[in-house]
């Protein structure tokens, strides 16, 4: 075979070869970061919690702080008619992976305190549903 010819081939086996492959695109990691993390975390306890008109949190308001310069982005439920109080419940996370934590006095009732990890769980690893 002349090597022009010979490389004409190989160019066409690999051609077939890759056009045959069932390899698929590798999918993009999931963002962890403290601030898509909680944006995550915000969107859907704005959905699910206060659109929803959830009766768990009906008395409640959501008070998102995104953007905070202390690397610690969070969100606070706060009573519906008096926000300037001070918070019920603090959903917050830092680090790379984020690390997630809820505190407040919400979070003395047994099932608004499974509910609240529950959820944030699932919004925080990429879960869209209620």
């Amino acid at each position: 075979m002349r090597p022009a010819l010979h490389l004409v081939a190989v160019a066409a086996l690999c051609a077939l070869a890759a056009s045959c492959s069932t390899s698929s695109k590798p999918t993009a990691a999931l963002e962890m970061r403290a601030l898509p993390v909680m944006e995550r975390v915000a969107l859907g306890a704005n959905r699910c919690w206060f659109k929803s008109k959830d009766p768990m949190f009906a008395a409640y308001r959501l008070a998102p702080e995104l953007n905070s310069f202390s690397g610690t982005p969070r969100i606070l439920i706060v009573k519906k008619h008096s926000p300037e109080a001070l918070p019920l419940l603090v959903v917050q996370a830092s680090g790379t992976p984020a690390k997630m934590s809820a505190f407040g006095p919400l979070m003395a009732d047994a099932g608004v305190h499974a509910r609240v990890n529950k959820d944030v769980m699932h919004w925080a690893k990429g879960g869209q549903g209620c």
